[in-house]
């Protein structure tokens, strides 16, 4: 019977269309080799395909239409290649539980449909996007994880993004975004950590993150003028919740842990 997970391994080369032929393949990961070019069109036929891993390859052009007619996918991870040009629509109209699209050279805007996608964890760090992060990602219901950071973007972060009350990471550092954070970043109530990235602003005086319940808190926080991060979950901080939340707290440790 076909193999149901096939991992592979060279040196230099290109992925050959007779892979198709295995119809039963669920896995595919051949991350860490240097195959190159794109992935073959006829690999469409692989009806079962669950998870795909091209990472850290040598795969260029265009983001291949293949992906998005592979009906049973839902891990896809094409970190560190070369793809370039703009994401398509239609793969935030996918069922995927995780997208890695970083350290490629993806650029253009952001599709504006984030909120068709039930995925949980999209990493697309380190691309050449530009102009806005898309109100529809404040939509995104299943979202725990999105890393932004290093993107080129540039306009203010949308008020929508207060609606992502699941997400415990958020980072949208090294990026060129303007004005003020909006006060709607309150209502991301899973955010459990502050990246250091925020305390090292140059013109940045006062931050005040209390009334949360953050578990981590960079020590460069800590030498600002002003700041107040009284009621969180801090360990070896005053003013924490850990009397009246304690039980809380450590859950949320916990599950950190796991």
């Amino acid at each position: 019977m076909p193999p149901s997970h096939l991992s592979l391994f060279s040196d230099a080369g290109y992925l050959p269309e007779e892979l198709r032929l295995l119809s039963d393949l669920a896995l595919f990961h051949i991350n860490s080799n240097r195959f190159c070019e794109t992935i073959p069109h006829k690999f469409k036929n692989l009806k079962l395909l669950f998870e795909l891993d091209l990472s850290n390859n040598r795969f260029a052009r265009k983001l291949p239409r293949v992906v998005l007619q592979l009906p049973q996918l839902k891990f896809l991870d094409l970190r560190f290649n070369e793809f370039e040009g703009s994401i398509p629509k239609e793969l935030f109209d996918k069922p995927l539980d995780a997208i890695f699209m970083n350290h490629n050279r993806f650029r253009l805007d952001l599709p504006d449909n984030f909120n068709n996608s039930p995925v949980s964890v999209i990493v697309l760090a380190n691309n050449k996007f530009h102009d806005c992060v898309p109100s529809s990602l404040g939509n995104t219901s299943n979202l725990n994880e999105i890393i932004l950071m290093n993107n080129g973007f540039r306009s203010c972060l949308p008020t929508e993004i207060g609606n992502l009350k699941n997400v415990t990471v958020f980072d949208v550092s090294f990026n060129q975004l303007l004005g003020s954070l909006p006060n709607s970043i309150g209502g991301m109530i899973s955010l459990e950590y502050i990246p250091s990235s925020i305390c090292t602003l140059p013109n940045l005086q006062n931050f005040t993150y209390s009334y949360n319940f953050f578990i981590g808190e960079p020590p460069v926080c800590l030498s600002l003028p002003d700041f107040n991060d009284k009621r969180n979950c801090l360990p070896n901080r005053p003013l924490q919740r850990f009397r009246s939340c304690g039980a809380l707290c450590y859950e949320i440790r916990i599950r950190i842990r796991q």
